[in-house]
């Protein structure tokens, strides 16, 4: 597998003869300190070309073998008329690279702090600050955010129930691991974020949140990710609310923010009457 030096060195020698590509922009994980930095990580890299109507680079993908053999190739467009080819190697080399008009070099520059000027053919770009993931920080959430999702944590719990007593499993799931469990990681990174003075980057999907949370409450954060029993997920559910007001509370008391008690009694309450509730009941009285 090449390193940093040698796939940065085959990228710009590729710009370098390709007249239509004026400038090169490199972003993300590689230039982000705080980040880890292993043989997982990718090159976001970003080609501005002169006339992007130019569909060479996607009719003739030749170009693409240079870089290696590839696993695996996604090619998207944007609504913009620029386009990005997901590459990954079989040497475990992954290049994102995306190309734009040359009229978008500065404002993509400054769009993401984590970016730096590889070339610039036709010395055109402003100056830019040195990379920083300040972008990325966690934002103090408004009160109408905070009440948005905490009020939809307690919401979505009636879903969940529901779909149990009617064993529609994969609506479960989905309302579980997709729509509950992003909202708990949207509060628990709310927390990360009161304790670093909102300095803070949790990674994509709260991925460093295993170094970022005190052990024992990531524990309890991974703890209720569910399986398919149900069973298990009404246990999950339960112990899911517990923590919702642990750091629900805290954040809320902090930030001078209302925590909804009665939705937190109400829905608890309701959901564990639906727990008891036959499969051939008629109303909730049976």
């Amino acid at each position: 597998m090449k390193n940093e030096e040698e796939v940065l060195k085959q990228i710009l020698d590729f710009a370098s003869n390709e007249d239509g590509v004026r400038a090169v922009i490199l972003n993300g994980s590689r230039l982000n300190i705080n980040a880890p930095n292993d043989i997982m990580q990718d090159y976001d890299v970003v080609f501005f070309i002169k006339e992007l109507e130019d569909m060479s680079y996607k009719t003739d993908q030749s170009w693409i073998k240079q870089f290696g053999n590839l696993v695996i190739l996604q090619q998207n467009n944007f609504n913009d008329g620029s386009y990005i080819f997901l590459m990954q190697f079989k040497d475990g080399l992954r290049i994102d690279l995306c190309f734009k008009a040359i009229e978008r070099l500065n404002v993509v520059a400054k769009e993401d702090s984590l970016s730096k000027i590889l070339l610039d053919k036709d010395s055109i770009a402003d100056k830019i600050p040195e990379p920083s993931d300040r972008i990325y920080f966690v934002k103090k959430p408004t009160e109408k955010e905070w009440d948005a999702v905490i009020n939809n944590l307690w919401w979505i719990q009636t879903y969940v129930a529901k779909g149990i007593w009617r064993d529609e499993l994969p609506y479960v799931k989905y309302m579980y691991d997709v729509i509950f469990m992003d909202g708990i990681r949207e509060l628990l990174s709310w927390q990360i974020g009161l304790h670093h003075d909102w300095q803070v980057n949790v990674g994509k999907c709260g991925k460093w949140f295993n170094c970022l949370l005190n052990k024992e409450l990531y524990d309890e954060f991974i703890s209720i990710y569910s399986g398919i029993d149900y069973y298990d997920i009404w246990q999950k559910l339960f112990k899911a609310g517990e923590l919702i007001r642990k750091i629900g509370t805290e954040i809320s008391d902090v930030l001078g923010y209302k925590y909804p008690m009665e939705y937190d009694i109400n829905v608890s309450e309701f959901i564990r009457k639906i727990k008891v509730l036959p499969n051939e009941a008629q109303s909730f009285d049976d």
